[in-house]
């Protein structure tokens, strides 16, 4: 499988027993909150494909890099439907988010995102609570991510559970985006991912 590079370092490896590919990003790619509003960014390694509709299955793990500023919390996921203006969208995890006391902040364990025009702090303004969601995962864990896509609507699933952790039915995009499928990283991680299977409808 042949990755395309965007602001990260991918090399692989070996993770709690498994084959996987590390994703980086260089400490200079850190955000600073005090001089800067914080936002998703497209910092990934992605595959060149035209997929639209189908299924994109990954497990992934994320432990928080030694000089991750306070903001990080893990963050990895899926980016898909990249498309040539570098548009697509993508949902990812906070896994640190999950268990702590702070119901809010847990709240907060699970994105959707449309890049570049709809990131996360523009979504939770407009449509508080729409594209966000809980869910039991951890730092330094293997998470199974299911995405499926059709059309407008993105169905995430977690660790094989038989009902959807999260149900995006307008993604901002529009159902006619096409593109390529990234491992998707941001500040603070150094994420792993396994097993990756695209599976586009025929």
């Amino acid at each position: 499988m042949q990755f395309t590079l965007q602001g990260v370092f991918l090399t692989e490896t070996t993770y709690q027993g498994r084959p996987a590919f590390q994703v980086t990003m260089p400490a200079s790619a850190t955000q600073d909150p005090a001089r800067e509003a914080l936002s998703d960014r497209d910092f990934m390694a992605w595959v060149p494909m035209d997929f639209g509709d189908g299924t994109i299955e990954v497990d992934v793990a994320s432990v928080l890099a030694p000089d991750a500023p306070d903001y990080a919390r893990g963050f990895i996921g899926l980016a898909f439907r990249i498309g040539a203006d570098n548009s697509f969208e993508s949902i990812y995890l906070r896994p640190a988010n999950a268990r702590v006391d702070d119901q809010v902040r847990r709240n907060h364990t699970v994105q959707y995102v449309a890049y570049p025009e709809y990131p996360f702090p523009r979504l939770r303004r407009e449509e508080p609570e729409k594209y966000e969601t809980h869910v039991d995962i951890g730092l330094a864990e293997w998470i199974r991510m299911r995405i499926e896509l059709q059309g407008t609507t993105a169905r995430l699933f977690i660790n094989d559970a038989p009902h959807p952790t999260l149900v995006v039915s307008d993604m901002k995009l529009g159902g006619a985006q096409r593109g390529g499928v990234g491992l998707w990283i941001e500040a603070g991680t150094i994420g792993y991912f396994s097993n990756l299977r695209i599976t586009p409808v025929r």
